[in-house]
């Protein structure tokens, strides 16, 4: 019987793939990120959405569709739990009844798990939680490089005259210094807007803005190869919004565009992070009740999987 240094997802031949623990890959869990190299941590919010509600109830679904995953990735020779202790601590405990207070929350709650030298893997929960996570991260490791792959810019200055929402997040990152500004790439961005100033605003700040379009009908790779040059070894963070795949892929979320990304794109992005210094990741805007299959969920699931693949120190096949 192989003994293992490190956490394993309970395998479908010790527990049917139904039983078990509802966590992430039905991992172990614990109450902090003590003694981890990476966790697993649910932010159940949805109190910032604009739109269709739901992703509160992201975080669990997104661990219920991860019982069909594997240790051991097929595609890139990633093999996590042989390298980093992995667990699941839990939920952030936010006060749905007040946004501004559960993004301070969540704020102080990372500051928490950043006291440790791990690095969380977010599930969402509505994309306003980035933001408050984002601060967090500057306390510990300074400004950083943004991958944030997404229908939508989110730099709205205000929503219903709210500076505090799901379309706002990196308009509220920058203002408090969390970006390395000629470091910050959008992708996926599409759909209707109010003028050009939706997407432009980044692009005047030093972002790079790569809309839906320019990604249509070709791979991702050579993109995720211009972008790890020009980040280099600044720490990185990467913000995944389901809503940047078409629906036609993800139709369980809030605010859904058609001609978006495919999963095969998106896998090619996540998968071209590897070799950054990635300090922190999170999957947003998963919405269950508009995701009869599960299908959503899975995907999500999924990704996160593949961000688990992609950190430092994961490299390729089994640890000596």
């Amino acid at each position: 019987m192989t003994t293992h240094r490190f956490n394993q997802p309970l395998g479908g031949n010790e527990m049917p793939r139904f039983g078990g623990p509802v966590t992430m890959m039905r991992l172990p869990s614990q109450p902090t990120a003590e003694g981890l190299d990476a966790c697993f941590v649910g932010i159940p919010m949805d109190i910032g959405t604009s739109n269709r509600p739901g992703t509160r109830l992201g975080p669990r679904q997104i661990r219920d569709e991860s019982r069909m995953l594997r240790p051991y990735n097929m595609a890139t020779g990633a093999a996590p739990f042989e390298h980093l202790q992995v667990a699941d601590i839990g939920d952030v405990p936010i006060n749905t009844f007040d946004l501004k207070k559960s993004v301070d929350i969540i704020t102080e709650f990372y500051r928490g798990i950043l006291a440790h030298d791990v690095i969380p893997l977010t599930l969402g929960g509505d994309h306003t939680l980035t933001w408050p996570i984002l601060r967090a991260i500057k306390e510990k490791h300074g400004p950083v490089a943004l991958i944030h792959v997404d229908a939508h810019a989110d730099i709205n200055d205000e929503m219903f005259g709210e500076k505090v929402a799901h379309g706002c997040p990196f308009r509220r990152a920058y203002e408090d210094g969390c970006l390395i500004n000629d470091k910050v790439f959008q992708i996926g961005l599409r759909g209707t807007g109010y003028g050009p100033a939706d997407f432009d605003w980044g692009r005047e700040r030093g972002w790079r803005v790569v809309q839906a379009e320019e990604c249509w009908h070709k791979s991702l790779t050579p993109l995720m190869a211009e972008i790890r040059a020009i980040i280099g070894d600044a720490p990185v963070y990467l913000t995944y919004d389901i809503d940047s795949l078409d629906p036609a892929f993800a139709p369980g979320t809030g605010t859904v565009e058609p001609g978006g990304l495919t999963i095969w794109q998106g896998l090619e992005i996540v998968r071209g992070a590897a070799g950054l210094n990635l300090v922190g990741c999170d999957l947003v805007e998963v919405s269950p009740p508009y995701d009869p299959s599960g299908n959503t969920a899975l995907i999500g699931a999924n990704l996160l999987y593949e961000m688990l693949c992609v950190l430092p120190g994961v490299g390729k096949g089994h640890a000596d």
